[in-house]
């Protein structure tokens, strides 16, 4: 798996087209399915797909099923954790969530890049 990691708007999606170039194999968090996540070669806006199942306790055990279903995967997310603290309590579940999440995906990647105006920085390199 490799993760790409990085503020809105920053240009994620684009520097991860590297790995997958084919739009018809990305999949977005914002609407993707369980499945899709599963089957897709990436998928881009990881972070929305957390929000979207905060409440399923299937979000418990995605790292681990994602390494085991879908090894391959090109993972896009936006990093909540900067900036200002959500005032809504259930934003604030969805921050600390996607974080947990996505520091446990990073342990089992073998690749996170950052990225910061476009530019990419390995962070990790198994």
């Amino acid at each position: 798996m490799i993760m790409v990691i990085g503020g809105a708007f920053q240009g994620k999606k684009t520097y991860a087209k590297q790995w997958i170039a084919d739009e018809s194999r990305w999949a977005d968090g914002a609407d993707c399915t369980w499945q899709d996540l599963y089957s897709c070669g990436a998928v881009d806006h990881f972070h929305l797909f957390v929000k979207r199942f905060l409440e399923d306790p299937k979000l418990d055990t995605l790292p681990e099923k994602l390494a085991e279903k879908n090894p391959g995967l090109v993972l896009v997310s936006d990093e909540l954790g900067y900036g200002v603290v959500p005032v809504e309590s259930k934003d604030r579940a969805w921050r600390e969530k996607t974080g947990r999440i996505c520091t446990r995906l990073a342990a089992q990647s073998e690749e996170v890049h950052r990225v910061i105006c476009g530019v990419g920085v390995v962070i990790k390199h198994a």
